[in-house]
């Protein structure tokens, strides 16, 4: 039998139901601690993003004087209410605030264009434009890049506190010039995260290429160095290769790389 009635979603229809929230939080680790208790509640949310207050000025939905979560939920065949408000509650509880106007505004119908509004939608324009901008930057001298990890929830306010520090300090070293550093959330598990982390810096005081090209490789080895010494790993989602290879030899095995490299030699001798 087909159901019928408002509530009803074909296997064809995307997101026919939708809410989203863009939630504030003063105090950064707190906000850490609502993430936490969403990715063990078993809500699942369809977007979990935590930014941290860097990444506000970055993205441009900030100022750098807190952190947001941006937060969505959709359903191509249930309504998603519920979630959301227990959600929020979970939020609420770590000292998260949110425009519960705008939250109900984004339920209020199926072609709700809320989730695009805001600090979410601001988020998203920053984050879909971002190598737009990165490309022309390289050209000026400028180096702007990223690394992410991912790490256990008990480790994660030293990983933070102790791969900035590192990372920052290595910059500094190399292009003699302060840096930006900021750190979003991608991921999140009920037994950890993973951190994103964002740098910009003028690679010289001259804006040369080839000093900023330099001045990269060294910082690269500094964050991959940071990353494995303080609990993470090398990589969460994005591959190992010659960039993070030097974190990826002393997180892994020797042995266990003997293994994939006898495997590799057995079944593709040629290298294809």
């Amino acid at each position: 039998m087909t159901p019928s009635g408002p509530t009803s979603r074909t296997a064809s229809t995307l997101a026919a139901a939708r809410a989203s929230a863009s939630i504030r939080f003063a105090d950064y680790f707190a906000a850490a601690g609502g993430l936490r208790a969403l990715a063990q509640s078993g809500l699942n949310p369809s977007n979990c993003r935590l930014l941290d207050p860097m990444e506000t000025v970055f993205s441009g939905v900030g100022d750098g004087s807190h952190a947001v979560l941006v937060l969505g939920f959709e359903s191509a065949d249930h309504r998603v209410q519920a979630g959301m408000e227990r959600a929020l509650e979970l939020v609420r509880d770590h000292g998260g605030s949110f425009d519960a106007a705008a939250v109900a505004r984004s339920m209020a119908s199926e072609d709700s264009a809320e989730h695009r509004q805001g600090a979410a939608g601001a988020w998203r324009d920053a984050f879909v434009r971002m190598p737009y901008w990165r490309d022309p930057a390289v050209g000026l001298g400028v180096i702007m890049d990223t690394f992410e990890t991912a790490v256990t929830w008990d480790r994660f306010e030293a990983f933070y506190n102790n791969v900035r520090q590192d990372v920052q300090a290595a910059i500094e070293r190399a292009t003699g010039q302060e840096c930006m550093m900021s750190c979003r959330i991608t991921h999140v598990y009920p037994d950890g995260l993973a951190p994103y982390f964002t740098i910009a810096v003028m690679g010289s005081a001259s804006g040369d290429v080839a000093s900023a090209l330099a001045a990269w490789r060294d910082i690269k080895l500094a964050a991959n160095a940071a990353v494995v010494g303080h609990g993470g790993t090398i990589t969460h989602h994005h591959a190992v290769g010659r960039d993070h290879r030097s974190g990826y030899e002393v997180e892994v095995p020797g042995l266990f790389r003997q293994m994939l490299a006898g495997n590799k030699a057995v079944c593709d001798p040629g290298g294809y």
